[in-house]
Formats: structure tokens, C-alpha cells, sequence
């Protein structure tokens, strides 16, 4: 794979960041309208194989059928987890027993998994293969700056290069420049929490299901993986978070085994744990003239629910729907009708999402004793509701309201 400096050449689509949301949304575009359509992406990241990154994600159904859908899904199919149960407590971490108050399970007539649990850095390479064979040009460079032209985005690049592009796609990150250039402002907090991710290996086998303990300083999520591994996601205040991370592979142990107990069996540490910041973000507006947010850039929410990368990759699935049929009708692919379509089509849907996440996490995450007989009670009655429970897991899924056609396995 070569990446290529810039030029003042002109691009139909250019794509700044090179992340999970931007490679897909650039193979997307690709498979649909190549060789017609000149798609490039921009990343100084590019220049180098992707780094280690011990974060996993649960790639909902939608999704899967979305990497299904663009030649993906089939390169990393062999080391993704089906993840065939969950159970959710509430419990502190005194408690001596963790009864589980809520269940998803597989349903035997689908024997539709719930998910599939993918580590970060397998799906990203699988992207780059999949963009760079389609033909997709690299740009090892960031986007710094922008401004309209003629029927087009001047946009200047890192070491004084230049390009046009008739719409340029901010997936540069939740901090991104490009979003700040536009003038799109932005409603955030932190939580003052961060998430301590790790890989662990046990010696029983997970057999596909997953737990998510809410703890009064946040949730400790075990998701499984292929073989007898598994990725935790254990969330806690920032500082103890940062004290923890620094503690001696031992002592850190000592800690995890009072969280993840061994119903697997003797655990170890496969990989130094390391923690994030968490917070919440959503930009004001996901358009500009000529200009359009995805991923991280437009959103940002607790990762409870596992929908992060999710809301992504709905996002690449929108995007993609409203540029390929402007295209096909001999539009503008940055005209203001496409954009505007694919802002209808998203906020709602984040909003919902964020708000849903940032609520569950302000419920759970505290010390209160009466808080807590409430949503125990909550989720008994959701357990003893099959009809809810499997609304539940359709949302979780990407499949309700107006589903794109990639996230329901259709070629664009």
C-alpha cells in the first residue's frame, strides 16, 4: 500500500481521517460509483500500518451486513466473536453474589447472534485493504483548512499541498479540526469517568456470552473473544481509573479478580491495560456548504450500550445512500438537497441514542439506595417482557425506522 502526497488535482469526494468510519464510507462510495467518481482519503496515518489498539467493539447486526455488503466482513469473519448471550446486574462490588436481572439471549428461529465482537485494529486493516483495492487514492497528510471555490472546497493540507473536492467528509475524530473550521459548535461534558480497557485470558471457554455489571463508579462490561480471551471495558472515576492503570501487573490483577471473579477460571493479563477519558459529544449541526460530519467528528457517547461505532457506521450507510443517488441522478454530490437528507436522516437517530446512553450511565453509575430499588425494578419487568426485550435488541441491532439499504445487506 503506497500512500501519495497531495496535488491541486480535483476530487469528486475527499475524506479527512482514516479511521473505521472514513475507510468504510470511502469503500462504500467506491464499490457503488467507480471508476467514474475520483474518492480520496487524507490522514497523515496513512503512511504507516495501523498501531496497536487493544479496543473491541459489538458489531451489530446492521452493521455486519453493511461489511457484508462491501467485501469486509469475510476478511475478518474467522476472529469475530459471535456473541450469543448477555446478562446485565446491578450490584456494588462488595456484593457477594451478582444476580443477573436482565437476559438476552440468542433467538433459537433467528440463530441470529446479538452481535459480533471485533478488536479494533483487524477491522481497520480490513478497511484499508478494502479501500486501497478498490482503488480509493491515499493521502498521507491532514486536512488543516478549507474554502469555498467554484463549484467546489479549496482544501489545504498539511506541508502546503492542495486539492478541490466537491464535498469533503470530516471523520478526523471527536476533536476534529475540520468541525472547528466550519464553524460547527458542539454540546459536550465530560463525565469524569474513564474506561480501562484490557484483554484476558482465562482458562474456561466464555462460550459466546457476555456480562455487563453496573457498579456504582460505572459499568464492568466482560466481552468475549475468540479463543479463551476476552476484552473488558471497566469504567471508573478518572482518577482512581489513572491510579489503577499504574498499578503493578499483580496488584492490577488483584483488582480485576474482584471485578471479573473466576467463573472462568485463573485469569491473566494479555495486554497492558490502558484508559479513556469518557465524555459525551454532538455537534450543534452535521452539515456545512459542501461539507459533512461522520463517526466520532458528529458524535460521541458513553460506551454502556457498545453503539459508538455503531452510530458510525449508520452514519457511513446514510452518507453514502444520499451521495450515490444525488450521483446516480447526475447531481452534485455535495449539492445542499443530498446533505440535508443525510442530516434528517442522522440527527434524530444520535440524538436518541446519546440521550439514552447518558441517562442509563446518570441512573446506574452513583451510590443511591432508592435509585437502585428503582431500576432493579425496571429491569424486572423488562425481563418479563419478551415483546420489549426483542425491541430492545432490534434497536441495538440498527434495524428500525428507516434503515439504509447497506444495513440491510443491499448493494448500493
Amino acid at each position: 500500500m503506497v500512500a501519495m502526497s497531495g496535488s491541486n488535482e480535483r476530487l469528486d469526494v475527499l475524506i479527512a481521517g482514516a479511521g473505521i468510519a472514513g475507510l468504510a464510507l470511502a469503500a462504500a462510495l467506491a464499490r457503488a460509483l467507480k471508476p467514474n467518481f475520483a474518492i480520496a482519503v487524507c490522514d497523515p496515518a496513512l503512511a504507516e500500518e495501523p498501531a496497536r489498539d487493544e479496543r473491541v467493539s459489538a458489531i451489530a447486526p446492521g452493521a455486519r451486513q453493511l461489511l457484508e455488503a462491501l467485501g469486509v466482513w469475510q476478511q475478518i469473519e474467522d476472529n469475530a466473536q459471535p456473541l450469543r448471550a448477555m446478562e446485565i446486574t446491578d450490584s456494588h462490588l462488595e456484593d457477594a453474589v451478582r444476580p443477573a436481572f436482565l437476559h438476552f439471549d440468542t433467538e433459537p428461529e433467528a440463530n441470529e447472534p446479538l452481535a459480533h465482537i471485533v478488536e479494533h485494529r483487524a477491522l481497520l486493516i480490513a478497511l484499508r485493504e478494502t479501500a486501497a483495492r478498490a482503488g480509493i487514492r491515499f493521502i498521507a497528510s491532514q486536512a488543516e483548512s478549507f474554502a469555498p471555490r467554484d463549484e467546489a472546497l479549496g482544501v489545504r493540507l498539511a506541508g502546503g499541498s492542495s486539492c478541490e473536492a466537491r464535498l469533503l467528509v470530516a471523520a478526523d475524530g471527536a476533536k476534529s479540526k475540520l468541525r472547528a473550521a466550519a464553524g460547527i459548535r458542539s454540546v459536550s461534558w465530560g463525565y469524569g469517568q474513564s474506561g480501562i480497557v484490557a484483554t484476558i485470558g482465562h482458562e474456561r471457554d466464555h462460550e459466546g456470552r457476555a456480562e455487563q455489571h453496573f457498579l456504582p463508579a460505572g459499568t464492568f462490561a466482560i466481552l468475549p473473544l475468540v479463543g479463551k480471551r476476552s476484552s473488558i471495558v471497566w469504567t471508573e472515576r478518572s482518577g482512581e481509573a489513572e491510579r489503577l492503570v499504574a498499578l503493578p501487573p499483580a496488584e492490577f490483577k488483584e483488582e480485576l479478580i474482584r471485578r471479573f471473579g473466576l467463573k472462568l477460571g485463573e485469569i491473566e493479563l494479555l495486554s497492558p491495560p490502558r484508559a479513556y477519558p469518557l465524555s459525551l459529544a454532538i455537534a450543534r449541526r452535521f452539515v456545512a456548504e459542501r461539507f459533512a460530519l461522520l463517526g466520532d467528528a458528529a458524535h460521541v457517547v458513553h460506551p454502556l450500550a457498545g453503539q459508538g461505532l455503531n452510530l458510525g457506521f449508520r452514519d457511513v450507510a446514510s452518507l453514502a445512500e444520499c451521495v450515490v443517488d444525488a450521483a446516480r441522478l447526475g447531481l452534485d454530490p455535495g449539492s445542499p438537497g443530498a446533505l440535508e437528507r443525510y442530516e434528517r436522516w442522522r440527527r434524530f437517530d444520535t440524538a436518541m441514542m446519546a440521550g439514552a446512553t447518558d441517562g442509563l450511565n446518570r441512573l446506574f453509575s452513583n451510590h443511591s439506595g432508592a435509585l437502585r430499588v428503582v431500576r432493579d425494578v425496571g429491569l424486572g419487568v423488562v425481563e418479563r417482557m419478551p415483546g420489549l426485550k426483542r425491541y430492545f435488541s432490534r434497536e441495538a441491532a440498527g434495524l428500525t425506522g428507516e434503515v439504509p439499504r447497506l444495513l440491510r445487506g443491499e448493494a448500493l
